[in-house]
């Protein structure tokens, strides 16, 4: 009998193992303390902080370099033919917005660059999205690229003017921190229509 009682174990005896696992699994984080499976610990928001600045720094610095090429090597001479009369290269300096718009409101434009870096900054703290973190990467250089020409560029601060030069036949010139805006813009828009959000939760309308 006591053989028996060994080999099985007593209710009391399986209750006290099992508090004991349970106690050690809510200890070490893979259960909450009633027992129940805690859920999966989410990716870590700095990694995708690190991303959103990495995509924004790439995006930055591919601009601000393709802009000093431009101003060096193009502005005031003849545009440069890419692919036949579908695509040239052609410096131009645009005071208004993206691809030529709203000139006469260069320092609001200004003004609403600046407050999408804040608030794009801001969000960071509760991103916990990879795809988010690229797409407002990509809303983050841009912005701070065409910021950056309407600081330092002429004819002064908060009015200078943004350097274009992608020339596509019957299109607006534009410039790489355009393209990485409006690509940055495409994939948020994706991602609302999929239900996911910035902080890594999915949800369904």
């Amino acid at each position: 009998m006591a053989e028996a009682e060994r080999i099985i174990g007593t209710p009391d005896s399986a209750g006290a193992d099992d508090s004991a696992a349970s106690d050690e699994a809510a200890a070490d984080g893979t259960a909450t303390p009633d027992g129940s499976a805690a859920p999966e610990e989410r990716p870590r928001g700095r990694r995708r902080i690190l991303a959103l600045f990495v995509v924004a720094v790439m995006a930055y610095l591919l601009d601000l370099s393709s802009k000093m090429l431009v101003v060096a090597k193009l502005e005031g001479r003849e545009p440069i033919r890419v692919i036949g009369d579908v695509l040239r290269f052609d410096a131009i300096r645009n005071p208004g917005a993206a691809f030529g718009m709203g000139e006469a409101f260069t320092i609001i434009f200004t003004c609403i660059a600046a407050a999408v870096i804040v608030v794009i900054i801001r969000l960071a703290r509760k991103l916990y999205s990879l795809p988010w973190a690229i797409a407002l990467g990509l809303l983050l250089g841009g912005a701070l690229g065409n910021l950056t020409d309407r600081i330092f560029r002429s004819p002064g601060v908060f009015e200078g003017a943004v350097v274009d030069f992608i020339a596509p036949a019957h299109f607006a010139v534009f410039n790489l921190a355009d393209s990485a805006i409006v690509c940055g813009g495409i994939l948020i828009v994706i991602l609302s229509f999929r239900g996911l959000d910035p902080d890594g939760t999915v949800h369904k309308d």
